[in-house]
């Protein structure tokens, strides 16, 4: 999914990657698979394993203030925080994410007609049910997606390795009980210019559900 650029860049401060609630790269983050296979078949979500490996690791800073960190498997399995500060020490909500699809523009048009997809009250696509706008709410027929920069480190030298432009919006649709499937709809560009459309299926964790 994202793409290794030529060249490195110089961290925007510090030497060293966050730990975020003892997760950080090169180290290991053991699941409870109950947070999602409680519901079964009712679940969407492409995960069948209970330890995640991670190789990378992204950092976001948000326009409201907070920052978003990410850390990666090698077949692109994302454990996301948000906190409210860069270290990673307030956290406020951690999602895991499985990749569904990645798809690449063909034609001029592929690119617009998918940014639409992510204004829309509701998103559907091949193989999956329909789930709605989960940020800002579904009220609005339309809303602007979220865009922002993601550094992406490959090793602990805070040195980043490549930067992900990305448009995205975020759905979900209710399952039974207290249950909600995420949809995490993105269009990405690599500093290459490189751009793809990505479809993440996901969970919420609460803090007891995963150990590092």
């Amino acid at each position: 999914m994202f793409d290794r650029l030529f060249g490195r860049k110089r961290s925007l401060e510090g030497s060293a990657l966050p730990i975020v609630r003892n997760v950080t790269l090169g180290r290991s983050i053991v699941l409870d698979p109950l947070a999602w296979r409680r519901f079964g078949d009712a679940l969407r979500f492409p995960f069948d394993r209970d330890t995640l490996q991670i190789v990378a690791q992204g950092q976001v800073t948000l326009n409201d203030g907070g920052f978003v960190h990410r850390f990666y498997t090698d077949d692109d399995v994302m454990f996301q925080a948000v906190s409210n500060d860069a270290a990673g020490q307030d956290v406020t909500d951690v999602t895991l994410f499985a990749p569904w699809d990645s798809q690449y523009p063909t034609m001029p048009f592929d690119r617009p007609a998918w940014l639409q997809r992510l204004t829309a009250r509701t998103f559907t696509a091949e193989g999956l049910p329909e789930y709605r706008r989960f940020w800002f709410g579904d009220e609005a027929v339309k809303q602007e997606p979220v865009t922002f920069w993601e550094d992406l480190h490959d090793d602990r030298d805070g040195i980043v390795d490549r930067r992900i432009f990305q448009t995205s919006m975020l759905f979900a649709r209710d399952l039974d009980g207290d249950g909600r499937e995420l949809l995490l709809a993105i269009d990405q560009e690599n500093e290459a210019g490189e751009v793809s459309f990505e479809i993440m299926l996901g969970v919420a964790l609460e803090l007891g559900e995963f150990r590092a």
